[in-house]
């Protein structure tokens, strides 16, 4: 990082800023040569029990904002301009003092827990020693520490603390660990939490914990957050102030009710108009377009049951479930974290096997074929997963990517292999210059283009959606839902659609499943469920939808 002036930490220094934390023009170059910057000019302030939002595309600068203000970046990467923490500019303190702040008065909360937490070190170790180096005096009995810890998890939403604390990062779910590393931040008692996207991989209920004690905790102790998001209905929410990124400069900033009921660049205009609350009906009028739905079901779940054993104990993950997916239709699994939508999916992929039921796909009975049967089905039914770069061989192109499904299953030859490959890549919106490039080389959305692309190759019947935008901001995420009523038009493509995202599942499915406990709550249309939900858990589902603004004109927004 580039910086000049050593100050040392001065308590009795004056703040020149009546805000907590003042960013002025700040510019980061990750080339080093701040004439050609990543990040220009941002500007914001963060006053004492506040909550201001950053918000923007991916690759807008979000990150880079919070990584130059928390020291985190490669000394390589030119930094300018200012970042006063209590009147004291920390770009310009040597890292041994900036220790003292971050961590301990400046908490962190990362976007990726799994790469934050160490996968060899039992949680209990990890938390014990943010205890101990916290220096608060009531972390100063080690004796107490266990106790403290259990306290510290159940705070922020974790069912079994005790358990959860003698487990290793592996053996937690995505949304247990960011739930762990929000307790780390907020046991130092830190006047400010800077979060980089930290509910991402939570469902709505623990969002909506997690999101209230962070509520609570500012009330209590003037806590302040800088909040990281590509949820802008998260942002209207919670948020006091919010400040668009676009390209690394600052598009639009001011009070959140401002900048998200009327917007006056039509860049933040476009990022409104995307938020799936704000117009529920978006695809209404493609999804009427599309063919009559045939008699037989593309997919039918039967009656499913699941139970897992590990020595004398047995979890029902699965009870009784059961519906249909109609041909050319969309049929939503929502539930929270531990509900059996995975389970559930695993197994209609045959992945993993039910104790009983049946999952019939195009008619067949798929639940007792052997492995030679069995391929020959899956024709008929593919997976798309959450994250496409992790599914994806970062070694193979493109064009080989979408072209391996056809390979393996002997279709065609040569030259029709590639002229179906460009096919599907046309069908998702992308063109041959997209054939030769790795993964690597594309976005999110593209990356979950062409996982989409990979797994029409073959033409299957259903396609099992795992959280397929979760990941996504909200301007990529409603490109690929307009990719995925475009396909059901064109296709007739049945979708089993797994998600969090409760708002998007209103603007998608058709047809909704509940699920509790492995047990189904709620079962039918997708507004008669969210409008009218008939138990009192889908109720509280529905409840835990972030509220966004009421919009003048929701079409100016489009």
């Amino acid at each position: 990082m580039t910086t000049t002036t050593d100050l040392r930490p001065d308590t009795d220094r004056a703040p020149t800023s009546t805000s907590l934390l003042s960013v002025r023009d700040l510019t980061v170059a990750y080339g080093g040569n701040l004439a050609a910057p990543t990040v220009s000019g941002v500007s914001f302030d963060l006053h004492e029990g506040d909550t201001v939002a950053i918000v923007g595309e991916s690759g807008s600068g979000k990150s880079t904002v919070v990584n130059a203000i928390l020291k985190l970046l490669d000394q390589r990467v030119a930094v300018d301009g200012t970042a006063e923490f209590r009147g004291r500019d920390v770009l310009r303190l040597r890292e041994r003092y900036f220790r003292r702040i971050r961590g301990r008065h400046i908490g962190f909360v990362p976007q990726d827990p799994t790469s934050s937490l160490n996968p060899v070190r039992r949680i209990d170790r990890q938390i014990f020693e943010t205890f101990r180096t916290s220096g608060l005096p009531e972390y100063a009995r080690s004796a107490r520490f266990h106790d403290q810890a259990i306290e510290l998890l159940d705070s922020v939403g974790i069912a079994n603390p005790a358990r959860a604390l003698h487990s290793y990062p592996h053996q937690l779910s995505g949304g247990q660990l960011q739930r762990v590393l929000i307790g780390i931040a907020i046991a130092q008692r830190p006047a400010v939490i800077v979060a980089d996207e930290p509910t991402s991989a939570l469902d709505v209920t623990i969002q909506k914990t997690i999101l209230d004690l962070i509520d609570r905790l500012k009330t209590e102790r003037g806590l302040s957050v800088l909040l990281i998001t590509h949820d802008l209905s998260l942002a209207a929410e919670r948020a006091q102030r919010v400040v668009v990124l676009n390209s690394g400069r600052v598009e639009e900033s001011g009070s959140s009710a401002q900048v998200l009921r009327e917007p006056k660049s039509a860049y933040a205009r476009t990022l409104v108009g995307d938020i799936p609350s704000i117009d529920p009906d978006r695809f209404a009028e493609a999804k009427a377009a599309r063919a009559v739905p045939e008699e037989a079901a593309a997919l039918s779940i039967v009656d499913v049951h699941k139970t897992f054993r590990v020595g004398q104990h047995r979890t029902a993950a699965l009870r009784g479930v059961t519906f249909d997916i109609p041909a050319g239709r969309t049929h939503a699994l929502v539930g929270e974290s531990g509900s059996g939508k995975s389970t559930l999916a695993r197994i209609v992929l045959r992945l993993l096997e039910a104790d009983s039921g049946q999952v019939i796909v195009a008619g067949q009975d798929i639940s007792h074929l052997d492995r030679r049967q069995l391929r020959a089905a899956r024709r008929h039914l593919q997976l798309v997963y959450q994250n496409p770069f992790h599914s994806l061989d970062p070694t193979y192109s493109v064009g080989q990517l979408v072209a391996e499904p056809l390979v393996r299953y002997r279709v065609g030859a040569r030259s029709q292999r590639r002229e179906r490959v460009r096919e599907v890549l046309d069908l998702v919106g992308l063109d041959d210059s997209f054939l030769p490039r790795g993964i690597r080389q594309l976005s999110g959305g593209q990356r979950q283009r062409v996982a989409i692309a990979r797994a029409l190759s073959l033409s299957p019947k259903v396609l099992v959606l795992d959280e397929p935008t979760s990941a996504l901001d909200v301007t990529v995420q409603a490109q690929i839902l307009t990719v995925l009523v475009d396909l059901q038009v064109k296709l007739g493509v049945s979708y089993l659609f797994i998600s969090h995202d409760l708002s998007v599942v209103r603007q998608l499915a058709d047809t909704v499943t509940v699920l509790r406990r492995g047990e189904v709550q709620g079962y039918g249309d997708t507004e008669e469920v969210f409008s009218n939900p008939a138990d009192e858990y889908t109720a509280r589902l529905v409840e835990s939808i972030p509220r966004t603004p009421k919009v003048l004109d929701r079409r100016a927004f489009r």
